[in-house]
């Protein structure tokens, strides 16, 4: 307190101007670009003092009054024989935080006296890399704030891992930086970030730390919730970095949506997500280049102190020396396995790409399937539905159909509700084998789909109404499912439901309410007599007046546009596709599409046992 000055002004000047000040209120740390460090000790506030060691790793962060201090010195209080020590994590059980109003900025909630720490565990992660003296690199982030490398500045000790953190929001400095890009929240971003920094960082210190340095970058590019507009909240997130010293780098990058209402809660899982990201980067990695299992368990750690109602991660890459046996489309086969996502699609090429990009403001044709191969009747039946809805017969002399840019095609399989038949709703019932399936016969299936040109979605979802709802994300065009007679025999069936609080009345209230159509290919009767949508019988009696409801509505349409030879040939085969391609039955490979017929033999696909 200066003289003169009135009541209320604080002035941190030397310890002598305020040995005696006594305050009011309790002051927080706000983030972590404060000068210096305070406490707070019976009502009187000090400042560090200067000789603070500046190469420890130990935290530098205000303690509140009354906490027992270890006996380690990190700084001392001016004035006062009380000794204080930095080398307790900030993430300690018994640390009672100060400013409580503002705690959420520092991932800190109270509760009641006592007070416990929102996100412990993953600040204690931040303190255990910043007190790791082989690691050492750089942030950049844009967009969303700073908030990964903030909460390794409230970790404390971040003086020992961070070399540099930059944010370069404006578009004209970015572009000075990274180099010209006409979308900002892209991949394409994102590696030029981490080449861009992990040169500017790893260069200069090479020959004063390089043989004992684990060099890393770390960048995320990220759009959050916008002040005044409804914006989609996603982004990219990255690191480059060696897993010994003067070995050549890894990067792996993952392409996450913020779930959360505000922009506050996005920042701040953002924050999380990037902490645990690097954790599992730098302290997981051999699990997810040696095993399935040991992925599975490294990528749950992604949402540690946040919920899957917070962050979803749809994408995810790898590359590098020590994953060269990693293959990335297993890798997002199993984000959908441990729910870091509900669907993943693999587009025409069979590369994993971001759903919301391929189908943003198209028209959507999915046909759920088991895929295991495609058959000529898959064929027929996305031929059929792409003519009666979205082609243009008139772009080919021959009247040929050319589906239009403003659609896309899509054949989708579902880990919850497939049959062996290929459309129907319990495959998991009726085949348990199922779940000990592995990677690569999903994978065979999306080699075989691909084959024919279409993109491939795989997700977890049982219900259509949930499937709707999630291309309706992406999309405001026509949502149309193709699926079989069968399949519609088992869509009305009440048993599917019981888990619904509306049972199939709340099902397909939301079908409706979602704008989706459902195309029916037909079926032949034990009498090779055809069965479309408009002569359909449901099996469940009790269903059928809702059926007719439905379509009378035109929520169902029938399929005008088939093949009925292709029904016949399908109805006429001695034995299902898969058990005469394991027998080498001959004419399999009258059964499926030319293009399917030659990936299987070529790639040898479904080689494992039925």
């Amino acid at each position: 307190k200066r003289a003169g000055e009135p009541k209320g002004g604080l002035h941190l000047g030397s310890t002598s101007d305020f040995n005696t000040l006594r305050v009011s209120r309790v002051l927080a740390i706000d983030k972590v670009n404060m000068a210096t460090s305070c406490c707070l000790q019976r009502g009187v506030i000090a400042r560090a003092s200067s000789n603070t060691d500046r190469g420890s790793k130990a935290s530098r962060v205000c303690k509140l009054r009354n906490t027992n201090p270890p006996s380690a010195t990190s700084f001392r209080l001016s004035g006062r024989n009380s000794t204080f020590s930095s080398a307790r994590p900030l993430v300690s059980s018994n640390t009672k935080y100060v400013g409580a109003s503002r705690a959420s900025r520092l991932g800190v909630v109270a509760n009641g006296d006592a007070g416990t720490e929102k996100y412990a565990k993953t600040l204690q992660r931040a303190l255990n890399i910043n007190l790791d003296q082989s690691i050492y690199g750089s942030f950049a982030e844009i967009g969303a704030g700073q908030e990964v490398a903030r909460m390794f500045f409230a970790a404390g000790g971040a003086a020992g891992t961070v070399a540099k953190s930059v944010s370069a929001y404006d578009m004209t400095i970015s572009d000075t930086f990274y180099g010209r890009c006409e979308r900002y929240v892209t991949r394409e971003r994102l590696e030029a970030m981490l080449e861009y920094e992990y040169i500017q960082c790893s260069l200069p210190l090479k020959n004063a730390r390089g043989d004992s340095t684990c060099f890393f970058a770390f960048a995320d590019t990220v759009v959050a919730k916008a002040y005044n507009r409804d914006n989609e909240c996603h982004g990219w997130m990255g690191v480059k970095w060696q897993t010994a010293p003067n070995r050549p780098p890894n990067r792996i990058m993952i392409h996450l949506r913020l779930l959360d209402p505000t922009a506050t809660m996005q920042q701040e899982a953002l924050g999380v997500l990037g902490v645990n990201f690097l954790h599992t980067a730098f302290n997981r990695w051999k699990d997810i280049a040696s095993s399935i299992s040991g992925c599975q368990d490294a990528l749950k750690e992604l949402l540690v102190d946040i919920g899957r109602d917070s962050v979803e991660v749809d994408l995810i890459h790898i590359e590098g020396p020590d994953f060269d046996k990693v293959d990335n489309r297993s890798l997002a086969l199993q984000l959908v396995e441990v729910n870091l996502t509900d669907a993943v699609l693999f587009n025409s090429q069979g590369e994993v790409t971001i759903p919301t990009d391929y189908l943003r403001k198209k028209n959507v044709l999915v046909q759920r399937g088991n895929f295991r191969p495609p058959t000529i009747l898959t064929a027929d039946m996305l031929t059929s539905a792409a003519e009666q809805i979205f082609c243009d017969s008139s772009s080919m002399d021959d009247g040929s159909c050319v589906v239009q840019s403003d659609s896309r095609v899509c054949l989708e399989i579902t880990l919850k509700d497939l049959r062996e038949g290929g459309d129907g709703l319990n495959w998991c019932e009726a085949y348990p084998d199922f779940l000990k399936r592995t990677s690569k016969d999903f994978l065979d299936r999306v080699d075989t789909i691909t084959a024919m040109g279409f993109p491939c979605l795989v997700s977890n979802y049982f219900e259509y109404f949930k499937l709707s709802g999630y291309l309706r994300r992406a999309t405001r065009g026509a949502i149309v499912i193709a699926m079989g007679v069968p399949a519609v025999q088992e869509l009305f069936n009440a048993k599917y439901y019981a888990h619904l609080e509306g049972g199939i009345m709340e099902n397909f209230g939301k079908l409706s309410t979602a704008g989706l159509k459902i195309y029916v290919y037909p079926s032949l009767d034990a009498n090779g007599e055809v069965i479309t949508a408009e002569n359909l019988q449901l099996k469940n009696a009790s269903s059928q007046p809702l059926y007719d409801f439905m379509y009378s509505q035109g929520t169902i349409v029938p399929m005008e546009r088939y093949d009925v030879e292709v029904l016949r040939k399908m109805a006429s085969a001695p034995a299902p596709v898969m058990q005469m391609l394991k027998k080498n039955t001959p004419g399999w490979e009258e059964l499926v599409p030319p293009p399917v017929a030659e990936a299987i033999k070529e790639g040898k696909l479904f080689t494992a046992p039925l």
